[in-house]
């Protein structure tokens, strides 16, 4: 293996991420998710220790699928209540200077016109240290919130993902040339009219005339970040992402994956190792392995086994109670 080693970080806008029930511990800070101080100081944490980004999860409904139930999840907080990662990302990025921010936003209930400009806009107040992490939801908790009475089918969700990409590159990448902001002010000119751009675009689920409402940021385009793990989700990677986050039991298994997405690279003619890949890793640490290991056992005692099943239950769509 050649080249650094990149480190994220990987949290989330809520008391409790992955680990369910480890909000009882005495240490836990989890509570402090709604303290803009908590984020800040975690930032500059992960800078001083030397890692490259901190990438936020997000979801957009509740696990109620063990069960039949929310109680749960909402009991537990596990991943409720929940609050909105983007809206973090300026205050962290102005305490650092190089922490670099992922962000995972669905493209199942945004709109491209929009949310192209949330992402510029933080572009331009991290100079350039922004992220999207490209996801399609899953819980038809969300679903439902949100005007639908189910979700979209799987595969389907992903068109709309290619199509919602290629909305928001006409919008990054064509609207506005890069000389477009002159700011004259002998002539009274601050944008050149004939160098701001329609995108006419017309597709099966965007209509996007154009032209985009936000100059061009440091980056254009954020850093595409994708996750998926399906044959459809390593098309989809394969085809857009810059970096993928995978996760598994065995290294042989998180192969597997990357492998799956730097063919369909390949296949998209790009150079598959052009494709960053993040393995997830839980790391316990201790000044000693006996240290470590009595910390993991500690942390043990605490897990919440109904809570862990809500969450597998809303990943999978399999619900376990009474198995």
């Amino acid at each position: 293996m050649t080249g650094r080693i990149l480190l994220n970080a990987f949290d989330m806008a809520c008391v409790g991420h992955q680990s369910a029930g480890l909000w009882r511990h005495p240490s836990d800070e989890g509570h402090r998710y709604t303290d803009l101080d908590h984020w800040t100081s975690l930032a500059r944490m992960l800078e001083d220790g030397g890692f490259d980004a901190l990438f936020l999860a997000d979801v957009l409904g509740v696990y109620d699928v063990y069960g039949g139930s929310r109680d749960a999840a909402v009991r537990a907080a596990a991943q409720v209540p929940l609050a909105d990662p983007l809206l973090l990302v300026p205050a962290m990025a102005g305490v650092t200077s190089r922490l670099g921010f992922g962000v995972t936003v669905s493209v199942a209930y945004e709109h491209p016109y929009a949310l192209a400009r949330r992402f510029t806009t933080l572009d331009h107040l991290t100079r350039g240290r922004v992220a999207w992490n490209v996801v399609t939801s899953y819980l038809d908790s969300a679903a439902r919130n949100l005007g639908r009475s189910g979700q979209i089918p799987h595969d389907e969700r992903y068109e709309l993902a290619e199509e919602f990409l290629e909305v928001c590159y006409k919008l990054w990448e064509g609207s506005w040339d890069t000389d477009a902001v002159v700011r004259d002010r002998d002539r009274g000119v601050f944008t050149e009219p004939d160098r701001v751009h329609d995108i006419a675009h017309h597709g099966r689920w965007f209509d996007v005339p154009g032209p985009f409402l936000s100059e061009p940021s440091p980056q254009r385009t954020p850093v595409i970040f994708q996750a998926g793990a399906s044959p459809r989700g390593a098309r989809f990677a394969g085809t857009h992402a810059e970096a993928v986050f995978v996760s598994g039991p065995s290294p042989a298994v998180v192969r597997r994956s990357v492998d799956a997405v730097r063919a369909e690279a390949a296949r998209a003619g790009r150079d598959p190792r052009s494709v960053k890949v993040f393995a997830m890793l839980t790391a316990i640490a201790g000044e000693t392995d006996d240290a470590a290991h009595a910390t993991l056992a500690e942390y043990l005692e605490l897990a919440d086994p109904s809570a862990a099943l809500a969450l597998f239950g809303g990943w999978s769509g399999v619900d376990l109670a009474g198995a």
